[in-house]
């Protein structure tokens, strides 16, 4: 062997070394290590794409197993015949799968194998979101009567996890009771409000909604409540102080449901005594020209298939020349009466002071005399004056 052929040999051999020992750590990086995953979270009817990475790899295949350890792909090789799961990336050191048109059952841990040796795995758990449905309000049927008692009752299905309910009231939140139920993987969530109705309920509307993790925005349902009841009736009249010759009209104002359409005047009892001055049009009466004959109870009278109501106003007819062009002057009758109150209190202050001196005095001088006498008899006599008095100024008590 030349010099020549003897260096080739060894530069040969020091070659084939060092790719060995580059080979056998290459080996050993890829046999040390574990692939790598993450859990996904989707919403039912979605996709879902399950990635597989490893940092080195020697050709060594990767492979995605389903919750039921069944292959799905090795490698780039399908091996589940599922039309909904298609390759996304196949390469030495990633393996990207995608699950189409999600499902409930899809939900799992899922499995990356890296075929070294010993295998290498590593786990994934796909969550599915079940979407709840649009809720359903039952228990309430048109029209309601005033004092029904009613249960409205909402109801949404599939949901996963439990849908959470909540009840409005013309927007403003009410309690209602709730009870969940899982069918299967998922669960039906119903919830209750229990009232008694009554003419303020009339109209009101009721919304139902349902919040999930899957929905953007909440899903709503909304009754509008129906509640008939009996007419309650209110008379508007035109005039504060009526007067002689002025117009006056009266407009009887009724609510219910239904809202009655007839209304009925009378006066006093009895029919409207004057029609050609008092004027019927629909809920308004109207007097064109008053006068004293005119004064008495007016009422009118509505009724709809649960009852009938009645209201009243009774009219006076003023003389606006008693009244004057504004009607009495309260200042003044207010300070007449103060002067009259006042001039009374003087005129018993004086005489009171009168009469407590006069009795002071009567008692004084018939006291003379009498403070040394014996009994009542001789205190009279020996009192102011003689004996020739002494008749006169006895006085005897039986």
């Amino acid at each position: 062997m030349t010099p020549k052929q003897y260096l080739i040999f060894i530069l040969s051999g020091l070659c084939a070394d060092v790719i060995k020992v580059a080979g056998t750590k290459s080996r050993a990086k890829g046999q040390g290590q574990f692939p790598i995953t993450q859990n996904v979270t989707v919403v039912e009817g979605t996709s879902a794409n399950m990635t597989c990475r490893v940092d080195y790899n020697d050709n060594t295949s990767l492979q995605w197993s389903n919750p039921a350890q069944q292959t799905l792909f090795f490698g780039d090789k399908k091996a589940l015949r599922d039309h909904r799961i298609e390759l996304v990336r196949a390469s030495s050191q990633e393996l990207t799968i995608r699950i189409n048109d999600i499902s409930l059952s899809d939900e799992g841990q899922y499995t990356c194998s890296l075929f070294t040796m010993p295998v290498k795995t590593t786990k994934a758990f796909l969550t599915v979101l079940g979407v709840p449905g649009r809720p359903e309000i039952t228990g309430f049927t048109k029209p309601a009567m005033e004092g029904d008692i009613i249960t409205l009752t909402c109801t949404t299905t599939g949901s996963k996890p439990a849908a959470r309910i909540q009840w409005l009231r013309n927007d403003k939140e009410v309690q209602g009771t709730t009870h969940v139920n899982a069918t299967g993987k998922s669960f039906t969530v119903r919830s209750t409000l229990q009232f008694e109705v009554d003419r303020w309920d009339d109209g009101v509307a009721y919304t139902c909604s349902v919040e999930h993790e899957s929905l953007p925005n909440p899903y709503m349902t909304t009754e509008v409540l129906e509640v008939h009841y009996v007419p309650h009736l209110e008379i508007k009249h035109s005039l504060i102080i009526p007067q002689e010759g002025q117009y006056l009209k009266l407009e009887c104002v009724s609510t219910g449901n239904p809202i009655p359409d007839l209304v009925l005047w009378s006066k006093d009892g009895g029919e409207l005594p004057d029609i050609e001055r008092m004027i019927v049009e629909g809920k308004e009466l109207t007097i064109t020209t008053l006068n004293k004959t005119d004064n008495g109870t007016y009422r009118c009278e509505a009724s709809n298939h649960l009852g009938t109501s009645t209201a009243e106003y009774i009219l006076f007819v003023y003389d606006p020349n008693a009244l004057g062009q504004h009607g009495p002057d309260h200042a003044l009758i207010g300070g007449v009466v103060a002067v009259v109150v006042f001039i009374t209190l003087c005129l018993i202050i004086v005489l009171g002071r009168y009469l407590a001196r006069h009795k002071g005095t009567y008692l004084t001088h018939e006291a003379k005399g009498a403070e040394d006498a014996p009994d009542a008899d001789t205190a009279i006599i020996n009192a102011e004056g003689n004996h020739m008095h002494a008749e006169e100024k006895k006085e005897y008590f039986i």
